[in-house]
C-alpha cells in the first residue's frame, strides 16, 4: 500500500469527523466516542478494500487512463476514448489521476471515498429536515458509511456511483428546503456524471404540479449540463458529440433485459418474447408509473407536504428502475441512500430500506463473486415489496385524519 494514499484516507477521515464537528454534533463526551469509533471503524474496512481489483478496472478504467497517459491530460480530453462510454466530468477526475504517481487504483478508490463522505453529509442534512435531532443526523451520516452498497461501491468495486448519488441527494435536499433552483443544477450535475441520475428526474414534475417550483427552473437543467461539458469542448471534443453521448450509448446497451439487476425482469421470465417487445412492455410500465404518480400526486396537492414530496423522490428512484430494462446490477445505489434516509426520518419504513439494500446488494454479489447468492427474483420481489410499502407510506402521508406522530414527526 502506497502511504501517500494512506495518508490521504487518513485525511479524508478526519474530514469526515470535521463535518459533524461543524454540524454540532460532537458536543458531548458520548457522541464524540461513538463518531470516531463508528467512522474511523467504517475507514479500516475501506482500507483494507483499496487493493481489490476487478474485472471493470482492468477492461475499462486502466485503458481509459493509459489513453489519457499517452496523450496528456489535457489532449486526452479533447478525443474520444476508445470503449469509454462515460461522460467527460468522470474523466476530469482520471486526467488529474494521470498527473500523479501515485498507483491509479488508490487514486480511483479515494476520490470514491471522498464522494462517500459528502453522500454521508447531504444525507445527514436531508434527514435534517425532518428530524433534527441529534441521534437521527449522526445515525444519517455514519449509517451511510455502513451501507453495504456505498462501501462496495467505491472503496472494493473501484466504481464512481456515489458521485452522482452525492449531487442526486443534494438536489432532493434543496429541491424540499426550498431552492428548486439549485436543485435542478445539482440535479443536472448528477446526470453529467451519469445516465442514471436521470431516476431522480421525475421528482421535478411532481414538484411543478405542487408549485414547489416554476417552469423557469427547468431551463436551469440545460444550461448547468451544457457547462459540465464546456472544458472538454474547449479542449477539442465535438459539442454535439458530447450533447448526444448518452443517446448514442442506449444503441451500445446490448440484448440482455437483465444485468444482475432486482428488477421486474429478475421477477417475470420475458424468454418467451422477442427482446424488443419485452424491453418495450417495461418502458410502457416505467412511463404509465410516472403519469400514475403524477396524475395522483395532481389530484391530492393540498395534501401534499415536504414528507410526501421526499417519499416520492424515493419511489421514483426505486420504481423507474424497477421497471425500465437493460438495468445492471449498481442502478438501484441512489434507492438504496434514499430508503435508508427516509427510514431514518420515519423508522416504519426501515422494512422497504433493508428490502432495497437487500435486492441490491444481490446484484453486489452476483458480479463481485461470480454467482449468485439467492436466484436474482428474490432481489425483484424484494424492490417490488418495498415499492408497495413506500406507495402505501405516501397514501398515509396524505391522509388528512393521519395524527399517529411523535412531536419530532415520526411515524409510531
Amino acid at each position: 500500500m502506497d502511504y501517500r494514499a494512506t495518508i490521504i484516507l487518513y485525511i479524508e477521515l478526519l474530514f469526515a469527523l470535521a463535518l459533524l464537528w461543524k454540524e454540532g454534533l460532537l458536543t458531548t463526551t458520548p457522541r464524540r466516542a461513538c463518531a470516531i469509533v463508528m467512522v474511523s471503524l467504517a475507514f479500516v474496512l475501506r482500507y483494507c478494500c483499496l487493493t481489490y481489483q476487478t474485472l471493470d478496472y482492468y477492461d475499462w478504467l486502466r485503458v481509459w487512463l493509459d489513453a489519457l497517459r499517452q496523450t496528456g491530460p489535457w489532449r486526452g480530453l479533447g478525443q474520444e476514448i476508445w470503449s469509454c462510454n462515460y461522460n467527460v466530468p468522470y474523466l476530469y477526475f482520471l486526467s488529474l489521476i494521470t498527473l500523479s504517481d501515485i498507483p491509479e487504483l488508490l487514486l480511483i478508490k479515494v476520490l470514491s471515498i471522498f464522494f462517500d463522505v459528502l453522500l454521508a453529509f447531504f444525507t445527514m442534512r436531508l434527514v435534517g429536515l425532518f428530524a433534527s435531532g441529534p441521534a437521527h443526523r449522526m445515525t444519517a451520516f455514519i449509517g451511510v458509511l455502513w451501507l453495504p452498497t456505498v462501501y462496495l461501491n467505491g472503496a472494493l468495486w473501484g466504481q464512481c456511483d456515489v458521485i452522482y448519488a452525492s449531487f442526486a441527494v443534494l438536489a432532493v435536499y434543496l429541491a424540499l428546503s426550498g431552492h428548486p433552483g439549485w436543485s435542478v443544477a445539482a440535479a443536472a450535475v448528477s446526470v453529467s456524471f451519469k445516465l442514471q441520475g436521470i431516476f431522480l428526474l421525475p421528482l421535478y414534475p411532481a414538484l411543478f404540479l405542487t408549485r414547489r417550483m416554476k417552469l423557469r427552473h427547468f431551463f436551469v437543467f440545460p444550461a448547468v449540463y451544457i457547462l459540465t461539458i464546456l472544458p472538454a469542448v474547449l479542449a477539442g471534443r465535438d459539442f454535439w458529440e458530447l450533447l448526444t453521448l448518452y443517446y448514442r450509448n442506449t444503441s451500445t446497451i446490448g440484448s440482455g433485459l437483465n444485468y444482475n439487476s432486482s428488477s421486474l425482469y429478475a421477477l417475470f421470465d420475458f424468454g418467451a418474447l422477442p427482446t424488443e417487445a419485452a424491453a418495450a412492455i417495461g418502458i410502457a410500465l416505467a412511463f404509465l408509473f410516472c403519469a400514475a404518480m403524477y396524475v395522483w400526486i395532481a389530484l391530492r396537492r393540498d395534501e401534499i407536504d415536504e414528507r410526501v414530496l421526499f417519499a416520492a423522490a424515493v419511489v421514483f428512484c426505486l420504481g423507474v428502475p424497477y421497471f425500465l430494462p437493460h438495468m445492471h446490477d449498481r442502478y438501484f445505489f441512489m434507492a438504496d441512500v434514499l430508503t435508508f434516509a427516509l427510514a431514518v426520518t420515519a423508522p416504519a419504513m426501515s422494512i422497504p430500506a433493508v428490502l432495497v439494500s437487500f435486492g441490491s446488494f444481490l446484484g453486489y454479489h452476483a458480479y463481485l463473486k461470480m454467482r449468485f447468492l439467492v436466484p436474482m427474483r428474490w432481489g425483484g420481489l424484494s424492490m417490488l415489496l418495498a415499492l408497495v410499502l413506500l406507495l402505501g407510506h405516501m397514501a398515509f402521508r396524505m391522509d388528512p385524519a393521519k395524527k399517529l406522530l411523535t412531536n419530532d414527526g415520526d411515524l409510531l
